[in-house]
């Protein structure tokens, strides 16, 4: 955290705050904020994920929900000085609302609040059972219907789903559901996770052998169960498998492996989706309140259609079924595409001895991973932000506290930085022909990712190898078709090939929502991810958040989760409490409901 002496500041708006708050006075709340003011709220205030920009959007957000909401008691964190940097004094705080208590991170610019983070922590009467709440585990004492633990989670495990319905049903359990069911668990929510693959973790085992997360180890712990301190940096994938393994099991999630949703609907009249699923050859019809699609940002291939794709003799494939480089040693590989997947294979498949050509169709932007981890996200995750003091709440809070409408200008300067840091290194590669961007406004790696969540390669070694020419490049083409035994590309070029790889991306995650449930309600809650920015892949207009994702939608009863670990770390507790509060009868007037622009 920024580092300053005490002012008194912050304390003296939040009795104000508070005191306005008490009288239901609206002028007299806005009045604290900053014109050019944001206040970002996780569920506490909107029971959505909902950013407010300026005085008049606050102004809406109160006259509809402080009477409802009851907010109070305003306060500094205990243990939490304000501090000061660069003119900006900012604060952790708490607060209460009528149903849950909160916690939320603000800063003031010439005495008034200027960015405000508002999240619900947990819900009254449904505290999670940790600290002095955790279960005594052993029962002591002597009866004689006494049952074990064990015994205890298998009669659950026997039941739920098959006799007793399931209040919850999450379809895919990566890391996101996997994240999502273990939050519903510690808020007794009765929940089962499906996945077609066998084992938690199989998602990950079955990509290409040397498939690792970009990410460090500091961004990607998941809820309670952090990975240990002699944890690899970047994670392996069967590590990253075997971890969602342990996972699933210790924290006794009702994980349904080698199990198939076929159809969903939602019966308006019950009140409850009617899912079929096939399950060890058996049809089973569950019927939960709520359900959940977490099938994943990368869950949904994006296989391109090329003219000739029925006549080429070769293998073709998308990057997730790329089983990996040994069985095409000798061979010649095109791979259309540029982005992490594309380097990672192409890299796999040099190292592997194999002719490899990179067709890159549109422009990348490059980081490599050292400044990446330096200059991007070393403050907040990395063994230098842990030895300061900053632990992974307190990193996700201050991230999420940023409104996505000035993010961009907190990037800028650092992407600047790593671009004239690594000069030489952007020199060679467009001296190869490779097509550089970072972004449509400079923002780099992180705005591309929420903007459109494609368009980058966070450079662990690729890169050095297509500036030198040994991973093949073809630059600023298309393909114009497939032939017997070649790819042909727009400028003439034919390549031979015995294997394509599309690493072409993944499609908006309501394409689930098509297949499972139907069209009209894909169509009826609209695109997924994205932020309205008007930039590439991010059609207008500006939304604020991230499209569907982790809050209420059109359809009722419908959630999308996932994204990377660190959003699906920080995420599922403000879905889980949405969800739970509705388990529990308790109201969740929800506060602008994301109208529907796009479709796909």
């Amino acid at each position: 955290m920024p580092e300053g002496n005490s002012l008194n500041l912050v304390s003296g708006v939040l009795e104000r705050l508070n005191t306005a708050l008490a009288s239901g006075d609206i002028p007299g709340i806005v009045e604290q904020f900053q014109p050019d003011c944001y206040w970002r709220d996780l569920v506490s205030f909107t029971w959505n994920i909902k950013t407010m920009e300026g005085r008049d959007q606050i102004t809406s957000m109160l006259e509809s929900q402080l009477k409802a909401v009851g907010p109070s008691n305003f306060r500094l964190a205990p243990g939490e000085p304000e501090t000061e940097a660069d003119g900006i004094a900012q604060a952790w705080i708490t607060f209460e609302t009528r149903v849950a208590r909160g916690n939320g991170f603000i800063r003031l610019k010439n005495g008034r609040i200027w960015t405000l983070l508002t999240v619900m922590s947990e819900l009254k009467g449904h505290e999670e059972p940790k600290n002095l709440r955790r279960p005594m585990g052993a029962e002591h004492g002597a009866r004689t219907d006494r049952t074990s633990w064990k015994e205890r989670r298998e009669q659950e495990s026997e039941s739920l789903g098959l006799s007793e319905q399931p209040y919850c049903l999450i379809v895919g359990g990566g890391q996101g559901g996997i994240a999502l069911g273990a939050r519903l668990r510690q808020l007794n929510v009765p929940t089962v996770i499906i996945d077609k693959n066998d084992k938690p973790g199989d998602a990950w085992r079955k990509r290409y052998k040397t498939l690792c997360l970009h990410d460090p180890v500091w961004y990607d712990h998941l809820p309670y169960l952090p990975f240990p301190d002699n944890w690899p940096v970047f994670s392996p994938k069967d590590k990253i498998g075997d971890w969602l393994e342990m996972y699933t099991k210790v924290m006794e999630l009702n994980y349904w492996g080698s199990t198939l949703c076929k159809s969903a609907r939602y019966d308006e009249a019950a009140g409850e989706w009617i899912v079929e699923v096939e399950r060890g050859g058996e049809t089973i019809t569950l019927r939960p309140k709520q359900l959940v699609l977490a099938t994943g940002m990368s869950g949904k291939p994006n296989i391109p259609k090329f003219k000739g794709m029925d006549v080429f003799k070769g293998e073709q494939h998308h990057s997730s079924q790329h089983p990996g480089p040994d069985a095409y040693r000798g061979k010649k590989v095109v791979v259309i595409g540029a982005n992490n997947s594309s380097h990672d294979i192409c890299a796999a498949l040099w190292e592997a001895g194999v002719d490899v050509t990179m067709v890159q169709r549109s422009s990348t932007h490059i980081v490599k991973s050292d400044s990446l981890m330096d200059l991007g996200l070393g403050d907040l995750y990395s063994e230098r932000a842990v030895a300061s003091g900053m632990t992974t709440w307190k990193a996700d809070m201050i991230f999420a506290s940023l409104p996505y409408k000035i993010l961009h200008e907190f990037q800028i300067p650092i992407y600047n930085k790593i671009r004239e840091r690594d000069a030489e290194f952007y020199k060679r590669l467009e001296r190869a022909g490779f097509m550089l961007d970072f972004g449509d406004d400079e923002s780099g790696l992180f705005m591309k990712y929420l903007r459109r969540g494609s368009g980058y390669y966070i450079d662990v070694g690729a890169s050095d190898l297509v500036a030198d020419g040994k991973i093949k490049l073809k630059s600023n083409v298309d393909v114009a078709e497939l032939k017997a035994n070649s790819v042909l590309l727009s400028d003439g070029t034919e390549l031979p090939a015995d294997l394509v790889v599309y690493a072409t991306g993944y499609g908006s995650m309501n394409g689930w929502a098509a297949d499972l449930i139907s069209r009209e309600v894909a169509d009826k809650v609209g695109k997924v991810w994205g932020l309205g920015s008007a930039t590439t892949k991010d059609p207008g207009p500006w939304e604020g958040e991230q499209r569907n994702m982790w809050k209420p939608t059109q359809q009722d009863a419908l959630w999308f989760h996932g994204g990377n670990l660190h959003q699906s770390r920080h995420y599922s507790q403000y879905l889980s409490l949405q969800i739970k509060a509705r388990q529990e009868g308790i109201p969740t007037p929800v506060y602008g409901l994301q109208a529907v622009h796009h479709v796909a």
